[in-house]
């Protein structure tokens, strides 16, 4: 509709029928842009299986779903207070209501009792709709009203007598205590009015006129009414006063025009019953919500459910399969088109409203497997395990489809239902097109490639926590697709054209005439542990601790650590070592593809393609999920890689913190405990290696040198000579500099973050970008100080 706005066309003007054709092109130009952008992403699904709510098929199973539940007595026509735009011109379920907090006001009235000199004031956020009041209503324990209750009041210009009236549902502390009952435009009054058989006066068209009932205002928008309304009551002596006050206002989901609650015909379903059982299904756990704390929304939303309104005075959707005979007014409910009457007319007439549009997905678990009938898919598919969605369709969708799969299926529709969380922008903010921060995922796809931005948002994916999304993660994955491709290129260039590839089974047989080297019996150790834990943590739905215990894996310990160690057997003589760690690298590599190719499909399929693996099945994605291999786990092995990594990271540390560049190789003094001095003897090339040190001295004999460098782990100390190193005096005084640099800039942006003008003025991003320096300052400075402290210390004798 706005498309066609857009064109200067009035959908009015142009027809109903001609308004569905341009929608129907609406929707395959942009269904077809929605499918791609899924496709792109990586999507894997069958799309011959593709479904739209408005297919024939599933067309069918609204209309029976529709024509059972009326012959139960479930379905039924009636005014109520609904929901209405007053620009779209229809109604508006609760749930289709977005709420905005306001500023507003409260004004009190004076109602002059029509008999007697007094009055009693009532307050009201809407002055407007006291035209259509038919009571005061107050508390019948409060006892400031107790002797007006019975009496009449005249409404002021109007002059429509009133009475006043008793009833629990007034809050005692609202306004006065006494409050207008405008029935045909408040749901809380219409029930109240059913109660006392108060009469229904409506005083508002569907376009926010006010009617004949208003009397002088009749004809005027509802805001120019409120206008003069309370310039009249105040000319008259009968508005008391005005206050603040804080107002929730609901506007419409589709367009943000505010809505009127109003009086309507309009078709509804009984839902409480429904619900009850969907209630019962979650409680007795036949369906899961995940995150679990989704479980009391739920809860508190079910419980207070209201008669569902299903009927939208709009073009597009499923029209309702009523009739109605113009010759008796008889009703004719219907799964096919009727040709006549039981009176015999033919003069018959389709209802003009369509079905809300979640009353057809409410049937999608089941309506796209062929129900109601009988068919295989429906056997087979129904119902399915899991349905990943966003918490804000919880209610909308969700809720009913699980009422629905109960009710027509028996069943519920799926065991699991996986909430994800809000994608935010960086500074948190929800994405809006007005606010210019929505992000294209195309775009994001096409600067970082499909892998990195599905890997982040696994990334992102804590339960419970909405995201707030920064395009830095993304490129710091893309570097991480980087460094897989790299292993995939060392492999390749360490294979030599028909070598063979030993099963890791097969060298892990104790009668294997190739030896594992500790490397490889470790690496091998913690892929088992690895894909223990992600399998644990995918069943857990808890989709960050996967991609992070992957990330960690691949990059840390494969690509960091074991690549690095195997390099000594690879560019070395003995050839069964040589085997044993490409065997033992590619069987890693491979399965770590396999576990990373849900969330990284693209680069770990094509890889996989080029790996020279023997292959059981034709592609990744059908391969059989990595499990713990019996026999693979190896406490020894992963112990003494831990003391290695130990010493290895202790030497780093002090070449880091001393800005001793990487060419420089080191001299290191290691003292031990027993165990961990045979371990780094044994293994001391790899130590070397890893540490870039030309020298290394093992012993629990070891003492400080008099000018050293100290690392603290818990096995050893390790000691690095400084001397020939560095000048640690020279070190302090650049150190020093650094200091004095760092604390101006502290005190710069502190200046800032003070100046109540620049907090107030400045956009939110650059005030918090501010406040980040600041923290990153303070703990930048405090590093140098420990530095500083370090060089000071370092060198002194060990008494």
């Amino acid at each position: 509709e706005k498309d066609l706005q857009n064109q200067g066309i009035d959908r009015h003007a142009l027809g109903r029928e001609k308004f569905i054709e341009k929608v129907w092109e609406w929707k395959k130009l942009y269904g077809d842009t929605i499918i791609n952008q899924l496709k792109s992403m990586g999507a894997s699904c069958d799309w011959s299986r593709e479904r739209f709510t408005l297919d024939e098929g599933l067309s069918m199973a609204v209309k029976e779903v529709f024509v059972r539940l009326y012959e139960e007595g479930r379905i039924y026509r009636g005014d109520y207070i609904i929901n209405w735009c007053q620009r779209c011109h229809t109604a508006l379920s609760d749930l289709e209501v977005e709420h905005e907090d306001k500023k507003g006001k409260l004004w009190y009235i004076k109602y002059k009792f029509a008999r007697e000199a007094g009055y009693i004031t009532v307050a009201t956020t809407r002055p407007e709709t006291y035209l259509g009041d038919t009571a005061v209503a107050v508390n019948p324990d409060d006892k400031r009203y107790k002797d007006v209750i019975g009496k009449t009041v005249k409404l002021p210009v109007l002059n429509r007598e009133i009475p006043v009236i008793a009833d629990g549902f007034v809050d005692f502390s609202f306004g006065t205590g006494a409050v207008k009952v405008t029935p045909a435009h408040d749901p809380n009054d219409f029930e109240m009015a059913k109660r006392h058989d108060l009469p229904f006066i409506k005083i508002m068209t569907g376009d926010a006129k006010m009617t004949e009932a208003a009397g002088p205002y009749s004809g005027q928008d509802r805001f120019e009414c409120r206008k003069n309304v309370l310039n009249d009551l105040e000319d008259l002596g009968q508005l008391e006063k005005t206050e603040d006050h804080d107002l929730a206002i609901g506007h419409c989901y589709r367009c943000k025009t505010v809505v009127e609650p109003n009086l309507s015909k309009q078709w509804f379903v009984k839902i409480k019953p429904l619900a009850e059982e969907a209630i019962k299904a979650v409680k007795d756990s036949r369906v899961r919500i995940i995150p679990s704390g989704w479980e009391n929304s739920y809860f508190d939303w079910m419980e207070n459910i209201k008669d569902w309104c299903i009927s939208r005075q709009i073009w597009w959707g499923h029209r309702i399969p009523v009739w109605y005979c113009k010759s008796c007014e008889e009703i004719i409910v219907s799964r096919e088109t009727p040709t006549k009457c039981r009176c015999g007319s033919d003069n018959l007439k389709q209802d003009e409203d369509v079905l809300d549009t979640w009353f057809s997905s409410a049937l999608w678990p089941f309506s796209t497997l062929g129900w109601p009938d009988d068919t295989d898919d429906l056997r087979t598919f129904y119902p399915t395990s899991v349905l990943i969605t966003g918490f804000d369709i919880l209610f909308f969708w969700v809720a009913r489809m699980i009422m629905m799969g109960l009710k027509f299926m028996n069943e519920q529709p799926f065991d699991h239902v996986y909430i994800h969380a809000l994608i935010r922008d960086a500074e948190g903010r929800k994405m809006s097109k007005s606010k210019g921060n929505v992000v294209d995922p195309l775009k994001m796809t096409g600067a970082y490639g499909t892998d990195a931005l599905r890997f982040t948002l696994a990334a992102y994916a804590a339960q419970g926590r909405d995201i707030k999304f920064d395009e830095k993660r993304v490129e710091g994955y893309r570097h991480f697709l980087n460094k897989i491709w790299n292993v995939a290129r060392f492999i390749s260039m360490n294979i030599k054209e028909g070598e063979e590839i030993i099963s890791v089974p097969e060298l892990c047989k104790n009668d294997s005439q190739i030896a594992l080297a500790l490397a490889d019996r470790w690496i091998l150790s913690r892929l088992s542990t690895v894909c223990s834990d992600v399998n644990k943590s995918l069943e857990d739905y808890r989709f960050n601790d996967s991609a992070s215990i992957l990330y960690r894996f691949i990059w840390h310990e494969l690509c960091d650590w074991y690549v690095e160690m195997i390099k000594t057997e690879l560019y070395g003589e003995n050839e069964e070592s040589k085997k044993a760690a490409i065997s033992t690298l590619v069987h890693v590599f491979e399965a770590a593809l396999a576990l990373i190719h849900p969330f990284m499909p693209f680069i770990s399929e094509e890889i996989w393609q080029q790996l020279p693996v023997k292959k059981e099945v034709d592609s990744l994605c059908v391969r059989k999920y990595p499990a713990p291999e019996d026999g693979i786990k190896d406490k020894e092995a992963e112990e003494k890689m831990s003391v290695i990594m130990d010493a290895v990271t202790g030497i780093r540390s002090i070449r880091g913190e001393l800005n001793i560049p990487p060419s420089l190789e080191l001299r290191a003094l290691i003292r031990t405990l027993d165990s961990a001095e045979s371990i780094l003897n044994t293994n001391i090339t790899y130590v070397k290696k890893l540490a870039k040190a030309k020298d290394i001295e093992i012993g629990g004999h070891i003492r400080s040198p008099k000018k050293a460098a100290t690392a603290i782990k818990p096995a050893m100390e390790i000691f690095v000579p400084l001397e020939g190193l560095i000048d640690i005096d020279a070190e302090i005084n650049r150190l020093n500099k650094e200091l004095s640099k760092t604390e101006k800039e502290i005190m710069f942006v502190k200046k800032k973050l003070a100046n109540e003008d620049f907090i107030s003025k400045a956009p939110k991003a650059v005030v918090e970008e501010n406040k980040v320096r600041h923290n990153d300052y303070i703990e930048k400075l405090q590093g140098i100080r420990n530095s500083i402290e370090k060089l000071q210390q370092w060198g002194k004798p060990e008494e």
